[in-house]
């Protein structure tokens, strides 16, 4: 069969270039290195290039913004859905009608509200365009997530542990907006930052943080906390969930912490989150009018300020989700405790709070009380007795004899019943010693409506349904001291030493150990004068927490020191 003219001229062309390629000298035969070059240039020409390529040459698009599906349309999904599983945007632009939520976030430009008299930065907002109103859909939506961050995080505590991707996003706009400021400088990156790190760890675990570190919060601690606040509003939002109430309340004692907080959340108003600053520093109308024109999700403020705000209806905090109160001390010098605790009782929501305390005072203990509710994480870099153990109060009782001792512990047991303010009863341990009469201790204690069992009940006492004189009476559990190594003491509100007075490092070791969940525990000690070596050194533990030494300890610790001189 005849050849078509075809196929003559595709031989013809390979004899042609066989003949080209056998020419050594030939000045038009190139490396491998660039006719591959060239080949992968005609690819991306055509439109045709390998998968590893898409990265490198596809742009990211606002439905795919990490370029995940490297260029390519989800067949899978409608083109007007919202973006792909694995788009990480957390913050659209604009939601769409069809949304789950049924509103549009419009992220608009930044607005500074001064007052007439010229004084700026008094009122700022990240968004003041006003959110177009929903229906009954969001008001049943809120119903829902009035629970706030603690309800998320303890059901997702564990995934929630190591950082998210918006999360990461949140704290490099912070550093660089810092890094670019000629007055603020950071050491280290944000996501380096120690404190951090830890507090990821208490925040994931949905329960209300103590921080005794004997500062108030600082640049780094600020932008966490903030930083970590947006991840929860994005993560709620991504299950179609709106907040009509500001998600994030900072309270602060100073136009000069507020604009240093403020700044701190001004980086984040480019990924949707938008923050307002009130304070003193303006006039009450014009701060009323800027806050009629948006609905911020952070509100930093002044408790003065913002209780005439809520007095006159200008804002509503009831449905807050994460309270954030900076500085005991600074608020109590400016006489702002008794209103920190009236906005908190302002707040009907489950709320998930975070304390900085500066000041370990035992007139505070009440305040921080007021403000945490139930089992606390204690965050401090501050390995001191005093950052460790602030809010524990120590008990200690001076006795002669074995049955004045007991006379005491009978006494320490009744203040302790009635002197509770929840329904239930505290969680009792007793430490004992060898030397320890336990048959009448326990007959003493059974006589007002105890039982003891040995052992710690897997660190949580059971509770005995009887009741005395009114109230439940818990089972108190008891250990002996080389036991408190392998206790959790943390479980426990109320700790009795019945033991010899402990050498000093064991006493820190139990004080410690029962204040990292708790903010309401009392540790009860006995010392006799046989034990007058330890009165030294427990009167400076004592001074150094801020409370009050009883005479008959700090004239048994100069006797002592009279008697060594």
């Amino acid at each position: 069969m005849a050849k078509g003219d075809d196929a003559v001229a595709r031989k013809r062309n390979k004899a042609t270039r066989k003949k080209l390629r056998s020419k050594s000298g030939d000045s038009s035969s190139v490396s491998a290195r660039v006719a591959a070059i060239i080949a992968s240039k005609k690819r991306r020409m055509s439109g045709k290039r390998r998968q590893c390529q898409g990265m490198c040459f596809s742009l990211p698009t606002p439905d795919d913004p990490y370029n995940d599906r490297h260029g390519k349309k989800d067949l899978n999904k409608d083109t007007k859905a919202s973006p792909s599983k694995g788009s990480k945007r957390e913050f659209p632009k604009e939601k769409s009608t069809s949304a789950p939520n049924g509103t549009l976030r419009d992220v608009g430009r930044e607005k500074v509200l001064s007052s007439k008299e010229g004084s700026g930065d008094i009122l700022t907002s990240g968004h003041l365009a006003k959110r177009r109103k929903t229906g009954p859909e969001r008001t049943k939506i809120y119903a829902n997530v009035k629970g706030g961050v603690q309800g998320f995080q303890e059901e997702d505590s564990e995934s929630s542990i190591s950082p998210s991707k918006f999360l990461i996003l949140c704290l490099n706009a912070i550093e660089n907006a810092l890094y670019h400021d000629s007055i603020k400088r950071i050491n280290k990156p944000l996501f380096a930052d120690t404190w951090g790190i830890e507090f990821l760890k208490c925040y994931s675990s949905g329960k209300d943080i103590l921080d005794t570190s004997g500062l108030s919060s600082t640049d780094e601690k600020i932008a966490w906390v903030v930083s970590s606040a947006a991840d929860s509003i994005a993560r709620k939002e991504k299950e179609g969930l709106t907040f009509s109430s500001p998600y994030l309340l900072f309270l602060v004692s100073t136009q000069e912490k507020a604009t240093q907080v403020r700044s701190m959340c001004k980086p984040l108003k480019a990924l949707g989150v938008h923050t307002v600053s009130i304070h003193p520093g303006a006039s009450l109308d014009h701060q009323i009018q800027g806050l009629k024109s948006c609905e911020p999700e952070f509100l930093v403020s002044t408790p003065e300020r913002l209780l005439e705000l809520v007095e006159m209806q200008a804002i509503d905090i009831s449905g807050v989700s994460l309270l954030v109160v900076d500085g005991l001390e600074s608020l109590s010098r400016g006489g702002y405790l008794d209103m920190t605790r009236s906005i908190r009782k302002s707040i009907s929501s489950k709320l998930h709070t975070i304390v900085f305390s500066d000041s370990f005072s035992y007139a505070d203990v009440p305040v921080v009380q007021s403000l945490l509710g139930g089992p606390i994480q204690r965050l401090s870099l501050n390995t001191s007795v005093a950052c460790q153990s602030a809010c524990i109060i120590q008990s200690i009782n001076f006795y002669t004899s074995e049955e004045e001792k007991l006379s005491k512990v009978i006494q320490a047991l009744n203040r302790a019943n009635g002197s509770q303010l929840c329904p239930q009863p505290l969680k009792m341990l007793f430490i004992l010693g060898k030397e320890c009469n336990v048959d009448e201790l326990a007959a003493a204690v059974k006589s007002k409506g105890h039982d003891i069992v040995a052992g710690a009940l897997c660190g949580v006492p059971k509770i005995n349904n009887s009741k005395v004189d009114g109230r439940l009476r818990p089972v108190v559990a008891k250990i002996g001291i080389e036991q408190i190594n392998t206790t959790d003491l943390g479980n426990y509100e109320s700790i009795f030493i019945l033991c010899a007075f402990p050498p000093i490092d064991k006493y820190v070791q139990i004080l410690t150990g029962m204040a990292r969940h708790t903010v309401n525990g009392v540790l009860h000690s006995f010392i006799s004068r046989d034990e007058a070596l330890v009165a030294g050194s427990l009167v400076e533990i004592l001074e150094q927490c801020g409370q009050d030494v009883p005479e008959t300890v700090r004239n048994l610790s100069l006797a002592q020191g009279s008697s060594q001189s």
